[in-house]
């Protein structure tokens, strides 16, 4: 099977424009990383994209393309043509995933993760809280920013934008006056489109790894979160596994929200807060996430040769963690 792996904020989506630095670090580890498993299982031929700003280092035998400002929405058309198949690792800020998997879907190629409309269900934070909560799935009180929703809330709370991915625009605000200050600046949550105020979760913060078939989903990793509370909010990185008491209650709140979200395939990752009595689940993000570079170190199989057979429909038996590693955003392990 030829397979095109596009990396959006390293991999030349954004070629000729500024690329924020977090994204452009944990997109080029992401990549790397896969690159190598995909690599490693020796039976695809595989294509990457890049941005000359961002140099990959691919094992020998991956195709590289470099796209340019003028020519890289053709060009990726053009690979994507010419290939069976296309895993994409993109933010869903101003719904990029989802664009890019629909210009995927509409080329007829199979892709590998979640479908553009599983996609655009997963990001819309709005409308996420429902979904989950009809499946029973604890997560928390979540309105579109308004003084009326600010009193409803209550203090402390999380500013974040309707469609963004990881750390980006997210705010936590103690009073009215951080509220007002944070809403003024038009700390990015705007961009996406509305902006949303969450109730704040005080607990350890942690994140589920999951394979998922399009129904039914595995949990691979329960993985502790490095978060610095700044304003904005930025992620570190982590360690996997997690050893906590909630562990395993979150990966069954991880599995029943990615089963709420038809569609769902490959490698996902659910955004879990392990309170003082239960998981809550924050978010479901449809797509590789940081912490497979920690998930990968830690099990003896291929990662991305289980989350192709997922894609396939043949979830695997989860594999044992074999070591505990801790991860930074960059792609350090140790």
């Amino acid at each position: 099977m030829r397979i095109l792996v596009h990396e959006f904020a390293s991999g030349g989506g954004l070629a000729g424009r500024d690329v924020p630095m977090s994204l452009a670090r944990e997109g080029s580890a992401m990549l790397a990383a896969l690159i190598a498993d995909l690599a490693a299982i020796g039976q695809h031929q595989l294509i990457t994209t890049a941005d000359s700003r961002f140099p990959l280092k691919a094992p020998p035998g991956v195709e590289v393309v470099t796209l340019s400002p003028s020519s890289s929405n053709r060009v990726f058309d053009q690979l994507i043509a010419s290939v069976d198949a296309v895993w994409l690792i993109a933010p869903e800020s101003g719904r990029t995933l989802e664009r890019l998997a629909l210009r995927v879907e509409k080329q007829g190629k199979t892709l590998l993760g979640s479908s553009s409309l599983a996609i655009c269900r997963a990001s819309d934070k709005a409308r996420l809280p429902r979904i989950l909560a009809d499946h029973g799935v604890s997560h928390p009180e979540t309105r579109v920013a308004s003084i009326k929703a600010a009193e409803a809330i209550g203090y402390p709370m999380v500013v974040k934008p309707g469609l963004g991915a990881g750390c980006e625009g997210v705010w936590l605000v103690r009073d009215a006056g951080e509220l007002r200050q944070t809403l003024d600046v038009g700390h990015g949550a705007t961009r996406s489109g509305r902006v949303l105020l969450q109730r704040y979760v005080p607990g350890m913060a942690a994140s589920v790894s999951l394979l998922a078939d399009g129904r039914r989903a595995i949990a691979l990793t329960v993985n502790s979160q490095c978060m610095a509370t700044c304003r904005p909010f930025s992620y570190q990185g982590g360690r996997t596994p997690l050893e906590h008491p909630l562990a395993q209650r979150a990966a069954e709140a991880a599995i029943r929200a990615c089963e709420a979200l038809p569609g769902l395939r490959g490698y996902v990752g659910v955004d879990v807060i392990l309170a003082q009595s239960e998981p809550v689940v924050i978010e479901v993000n449809p797509r590789l996430t940081t912490a497979y570079l920690g998930v990968r170190s830690v099990v003896d199989e291929n990662v991305a040769a289980m989350a192709l057979d997922a894609c396939a429909g043949a979830l695997p038996d989860p594999p044992p963690p074999r070591r505990s590693v801790h991860f930074t955003a960059a792609g350090g392990i140790s």
